[in-house]
């Protein structure tokens, strides 16, 4: 639906990007909601949260700009239940990533391999 998106001129808003928590609390019983996740997200989670660690990244910070790697995405929603939080997500947003990270995680099967990374924050 993205390159839909893209063609037809329609802005997309990203959102879930943290995976109701998951991503960023992927421990059972979490913010998330699940009392034991299930086997395959929770593969998942934990390859993201390895390959980051490789990087010194914080997860949260690749999952809010993994989706500007399509250009129909023009803005990330995130929920913040402080004024903290809301500046965390801006601050995560901001953080520089490697170019190496995106390629990692699509090595590791995370990322489709037609997917591109963001284009760097000025």
């Amino acid at each position: 639906m993205l390159p839909l998106r893209q063609e037809r001129g329609v802005a997309v808003l990203a959102a879930g990007v943290l995976q109701s928590g998951l991503l960023a609390d992927p421990r059972p019983g979490g913010p998330h909601g699940y009392e034991r996740v299930p086997p395959a997200p929770a593969a998942r989670v934990r390859t993201v949260h390895e390959v980051c660690a490789r990087h010194g990244v914080p997860p949260a910070a690749a999952a809010l700009q993994f989706p500007f790697g399509h250009p129909a995405v023009t803005a990330v929603v995130v929920g913040a239940r402080s004024p903290r939080e809301i500046e965390e997500s801006a601050t995560l947003l901001a953080r520089p990533l490697p170019d190496r990270l995106w390629s990692d995680l699509r090595d590791a099967a995370v990322l489709p391999p037609t997917w591109h990374p963001p284009a760097p924050s000025p």
